[in-house]
């Protein structure tokens, strides 16, 4: 029924076929973002001189975000967090998953719909920690696809 040469050709499809699925399926279909946190990188920049960062595992298949986060040396205790967007480096949008970051590290997980998972696997989303002495944001991060 089948050829030989069918036979070959389906071995070697079978083989073959792993070493072309792209990385980040083959993981599991999980992708790594991350986001340093730096008062330079709010718009407009604070003087302050905290820091922090998010690193978030996003799965496309159940659009599920996850994250993991800290930081240290703000001017005072967050009074919000946020991932914002859509937008770029240097620009500012409105808030797309708010987050629970009264104390450091915190971590948290939502469900985004299409648009917004969308806006996270393009690079524009970005996160934010926000306090009384900068309510607009005191540290910000772009949160970019981890290598």
């Amino acid at each position: 029924m089948f050829s030989r040469t069918s036979t070959r050709f389906s071995i070697l499809l079978a083989v073959a076929a792993p070493l072309v699925v792209p990385p980040a399926f083959a993981a599991g279909g999980s992708a790594t973002y991350r986001a340093a946190l730096t008062g330079a990188s709010e718009v407009p920049a604070t003087q302050s001189t905290g820091t922090g960062e998010v690193t978030a595992t996003f799965d496309p298949a159940t659009k599920r975000l996850s994250w993991t986060g800290n930081y240290s040396g703000l001017t005072g205790p967050v009074t919000a967090a946020h991932f914002h967007g859509p937008a770029k480096a240097g620009e500012n949008a409105g808030v797309l998953v708010p987050v629970t970051a009264t104390s450091s590290p915190f971590s948290g997980e939502a469900t985004l719909d299409d648009a917004k998972a969308a806006d996270l696997e393009a690079g524009r989303l970005y996160f934010n920690l926000h306090t009384a002495a900068n309510p607009k944001g005191e540290l910000r991060g772009q949160v970019e696809r981890g290598r």
